[in-house]
């Protein structure tokens, strides 16, 4: 409540300071945690099931095995976090800072990654299929293995990134940027 206060503006109010908890497992489900402090947090195995985290400061952040199924995640700083393994389908990463996340092995079916910073991340046998990542920074991702079935990488930049053994690539690479095969 207070930190819905905080957001709001209102008297009273202060900022969810989480950094460095210990919320392995917790059950944050449609949670309130914009703009939130959770760097350094573990929240592994948690479920953050519809929550919304835009803005939240997640950097070097334990989100292993966590369930992210349709959060809000715009904006967010996930740089340096864990996230392998976790479940982000459906989820709104529109902006938000994953460069080098650990994302090996985490569902990001039907996920919205425009204009997501995914520089130097580990997106080794993540599920991308049907997530949009128009205009994603790619740069020295590395994304083999990495299932990208009616993924949409529009503008995406690419340049140095590891798509050894992707699945269903249905596009074609220049100089580093996606080109759509006709």
């Amino acid at each position: 409540e207070l930190h819905k206060n905080w957001f709001n503006g209102e008297d009273g109010g202060v900022r969810a300071d989480l950094s460095d908890a210990d919320l392995r497992g917790a059950d944050l489900r449609r949670a309130d945690l914009r703009r939130a402090n959770l760097r350094g947090a573990d929240l592994s195995g948690a479920n953050l099931r519809d929550a919304d985290l835009s803005g939240a400061d997640l950097r070097d952040a334990d989100l292993s095995r966590a369930d992210l199924r349709g959060a809000d995640l715009r904006g967010a700083d996930l740089s340096g976090a864990d996230l392998s393994g976790a479940d982000l389908s459906g989820a709104d990463l529109r902006r938000a800072d994953l460069s080098r996340a650990d994302l090996s092995g985490a569902d990001l079916s039907d996920a919205d990654l425009r204009g997501a910073d995914l520089r130097r991340a580990d997106l080794r046998r993540a599920n991308l299929r049907g997530a949009d990542l128009r205009r994603a920074d790619l740069r020295g991702a590395n994304l083999s293995g990495a299932n990208l079935r009616d993924a949409d990488l529009s503008g995406a930049n690419l340049r140095d990134a590891d798509l050894s053994g992707a699945e269903n690539l249905p596009l074609q690479i220049e100089d580093g940027l996606i080109q759509k095969i006709a």
